[in-house]
């Protein structure tokens, strides 16, 4: 399992209109194939009165499934352009439909696959590009006396608290990249002189943008 892979954060969606066409973006994040296919019936579903719904979608662990669709474009100048936004993004485990309502002026090949570009980009964008980042939840349970130092070293070094529950100890339930969890063991022990109980947790992925874990 890679410790970090890049994906979107959310659902996005944008439009613009490009010599009269409309083409509205439209981006989500996927758990499986058979997500990105559900998707792409569903926005087909809601634009059955659209040019063209083009999409494409990268899934797995090594980028392995791709799949695109020109849906009635000339080949080669919708669904391979926007596949090729994903990939270029190195991005992975997302589903991108572009839809088109024709205005009546042709773009020409090279036009379109400018405005299909930029319709998956704006879908992307508003999805919010991210890291994603597995951590581990390492729990610590140490004495009052040692509460203060601690979490200052622990900000210090760049870890994140995740909650602190008092009771007759101090329980300090941290998110550690996965990468990072020996270190962070022996930063524990050093700052506590080996007196803390520690176990560890579940293993998670979550978005991480300029440093921030987002919600």
């Amino acid at each position: 399992m890679k410790s970090t892979y890049k994906t979107i954060h959310e659902y996005g969606r944008d439009e613009i209109i490009i010599n009269k066409s409309k083409f509205i973006g439209y981006a989500k994040p996927i758990s499986s194939e058979e997500e990105a296919v559900e998707f792409i019936q569903e926005i087909k579903t809601k634009h059955k009165d659209a040019t063209h719904n083009v999409y494409a979608y990268v899934f797995g662990e090594n980028s392995n499934i791709q799949r695109y669709s020109d849906d009635g474009e000339p080949s080669g100048t919708a669904g391979i352009p926007t596949l090729e936004v994903i990939k270029k993004e190195n991005l992975r485990n997302v589903v991108v439909v572009v839809t088109r309502y024709f205005g009546g002026v042709k773009l020409g090949t090279g036009g379109l696959v400018r405005a299909y570009t930029k319709g998956a980009k704006i879908g992307l964008e508003d999805g919010k590009i991210v890291e994603k980042v597995l951590f581990k939840e390492i729990r610590v349970r140490i004495d009052y006396t040692l509460y203060g130092r601690m979490e200052n070293e622990l900000l210090r070094l760049g870890y994140i608290i995740k909650d602190v529950i008092y009771d007759e100890a101090v329980n300090i339930v941290i998110l550690c990249e996965i990468d990072r969890k020996e270190s962070l063991v022996n930063n524990l022990m050093e700052i506590t002189s080996s007196k803390m109980i520690y176990e560890e947790g579940e293993e998670n992925y979550f978005s991480v943008k300029d440093g921030v874990i987002l919600e």
